[in-house]
């Protein structure tokens, strides 16, 4: 499942929840961020640490990848997403969160030859889904904003 949302809308949130009905109803998850994720990859000094690395991501039945596309990282990182992904490939599911269409994937993983077929195995058999709206915490800071005004409106008519 892919969530494609602007900041603010709710992904975190939803994606966490179910990450949460899934171990509720017993199977494996585990939740991240796309930076903690490719970092931490990225970290490991040798091809063996590497290899482990890659099978405690592949193991759990559920893998919660949260805000890819917030930051632009570079082509190893985008390497190393695809042998995630592509190691979980048909096997084991996979929920996404980014802030970036596809179309602008190229951005996020900038020169790297494998986003294409990145693209390609998450798609494919996945639930893409669009959520258009306004940031919840946009919303809320305007009507804090607001009543503040109205509280000190209120307060200059009373003197």
């Amino acid at each position: 499942m892919i969530f494609v949302e602007p900041n603010g809308v709710g992904k975190t949130m939803i994606a966490k929840n179910l990450a949460y009905q899934a171990i509720l109803k017993g199977y494996t998850a585990r939740f991240l961020t796309a930076s903690e994720l490719l970092n931490d990859s990225a970290a490991q000094e040798s091809s063996s640490a590497l290899m482990r690395r890659f099978r405690h991501y592949t193991k759990p039945q559920l893998l919660n990848i949260d805000e890819i596309g917030y930051l632009s990282t570079s082509a190893e990182h985008a390497d190393l997403l695809f042998e995630i992904v592509t190691r979980r490939y048909r096997e084991k599911s996979i929920i996404l969160t980014t802030n970036k269409p596809f179309t602008q994937w190229n951005e996020v993983f900038p020169s790297s030859a494998c986003v294409v077929t990145l693209i390609d195995r998450l798609i494919h058999k996945s639930e893409n889904v669009v959520i258009n709206g306004e940031s919840y915490r946009l919303k809320e800071a305007r009507e804090r904003a607001n009543k503040n005004i109205e509280k000190r409106s209120r307060k200059k008519k009373s003197k």
